[in-house]
């Protein structure tokens, strides 16, 4: 094995104990994010994420009657919290299902069910995630994404749920722990 094939196999075993490799997602880190373009919010005005740019940014689409996303729902908040005046700002993207809805009642109401207070849009067509993660076959379209001050991805949770303790529809929680222990990780190396 020469030097070059060894580095490559060092990153490799790095990139995958942070769960890097096959993981859907993976090769939309590093990129610049498209645009939101959505027009409905609550609890701020409407948001583009040039808007945003020197915060840090976690975005998370979430729906009501959505398992993983309420067992999500706490560390949401907590991360706003814990990190919301040191620069992060978490940003919920409500996706009805189906798509079509843009009932802003509905959105309101499942919000404050999940004491959500951080700015809300609503994607009622699933433009926005269809711009962001459904531009192609996907497991899940309860996805998150952790933006750095640029505007650059640099991580995505590809769906599902991650928390703490043994809450939410997963058969082991052990995954869910770390992923949010490997953003916690991430969001306070962004926001120093």
């Amino acid at each position: 094995m020469n030097r070059r094939e060894a580095l490559l196999a060092g990153a490799g075993v790095i990139l995958s104990a942070r769960g890097v490799f096959g993981r859907e997602g993976q090769e939309l880190i590093g990129q610049q994010t498209p645009v939101l373009g959505l027009k409905h919010w609550l609890n701020s005005p409407p948001l583009e994420m040039s808007d945003l740019r020197g915060k840090v940014v976690l975005l998370r689409w979430w729906t009501q009657g959505c398992p993983y996303c309420e067992a999500t729902a706490p560390a949401l908040i907590d991360l706003q919290k814990v990190y919301g005046g040191k620069g992060l700002q978490v940003i919920g993207v409500y996706h009805p299902k189906p798509p079509g809805n843009w009932d802003m009642k509905a959105v309101t109401a499942a919000a404050q069910e999940k004491h959500f207070t951080f700015p809300i849009a609503l994607d009622g067509d699933w433009s926005a995630l269809k711009r962001w993660w459904l531009f192609k076959e996907r497991d899940f379209t309860s996805v998150s994404f952790l933006v750095d001050q640029r505007g650059i991805i640099r991580y995505v949770h590809p769906g599902g749920e991650f928390h703490e303790g043994q809450s939410g529809e997963m058969a082991s929680h052990e995954a869910c722990n770390r992923e949010l222990h490997f953003i916690r990780n991430e969001i306070a190396l962004l926001v120093s």
